[in-house]
């Protein structure tokens, strides 16, 4: 048993002479697999600097105001935040595959039929524009008999394929930042951008709904939206 002590010291001792020799202690060597350098390799395949400058891209994009956030206040007016969270979840997993499927080359389709992106558009005009019609005549909830409901999981994900910002994101994303072979990786990263930021506006939203206490300032409030929904349209048509 002796022995056996003095050798598993003596390994012990030759593996931190090793360390010592390559200037890495054991524990800054299990740090280092936790450094920013590693960490943007690992994930996007990124210098530091590459990769923090795609997470500010990502918050920037996601988080100001366009068609997903403009819903989800006004979901959450109306609605609250429990409700509208299917809706949160939908955009950014449903923003997410379509950045993991256009990097993977999904964007090529254009090329090769050009008219699609023509079909697209005039989708996306027909859909924003029901929904922002939607949002306007939204009756205003009352305790005995809640009126409408909020855009399930899958419909907040299907919208993605029909949003013109998501799509200005996916393609700038594809463009400049993410090679095919790590899409995943930053869809994940836009995905975990995006909910936090998504949800911060469900919970602006609903405490607008707090403070418009009657039924009139809150049709008023769904109005202003829909109209501010329905200008969100313009610079991808102009």
């Amino acid at each position: 048993m002796v022995r056996s002590f003095i050798c598993t010291a003596e390994e012990r001792a030759g593996r931190a002479g090793s360390l010592a020799v390559s200037g890495i202690a054991p524990r800054d060597r299990r740090r280092s697999h936790l450094s920013l350098p590693a960490i943007s390799r690992q994930i996007a395949g990124m210098t530091p600097d590459s990769f923090l400058t795609f997470v500010l891209f990502a918050a920037v994009a996601t988080g100001t105001p366009g068609p997903n956030n403009l819903m989800v206040m006004a979901s959450g007016a109306n609605f609250g935040l429990r409700r509208t969270l299917p809706h949160i979840m939908g955009i950014a997993l449903g923003f997410a595959v379509m950045i993991a499927l256009v990097a993977a080359g999904m964007a090529r389709i254009f090329e090769l039929l050009p008219w699609l992106e023509l079909t697209l558009m005039a989708l996306s005009a027909v859909f924003l524009l029901y929904l922002a019609w939607k949002i306007a005549t939204a009756a205003p909830p009352e305790a005995h008999r809640p009126q409408g409901r909020p855009l399930t999981f899958l419909q907040a994900a299907g919208f993605q394929w029909i949003n013109p910002k998501a799509w200005a994101i996916a393609l700038t994303t594809v463009a400049i930042y993410v090679e095919p072979s790590r899409a995943l990786p930053a869809a994940l990263v836009f995905a975990t951008v995006a909910l936090p930021l998504v949800t911060l506006w469900t919970v602006v939203g609903e405490g607008i709904g707090r403070i418009l206490r009657t039924p009139r300032a809150l049709r008023v409030f769904n109005v202003a939206m829909a109209a501010v929904l329905v200008g969100t349209m313009i610079p991808a048509f102009v």
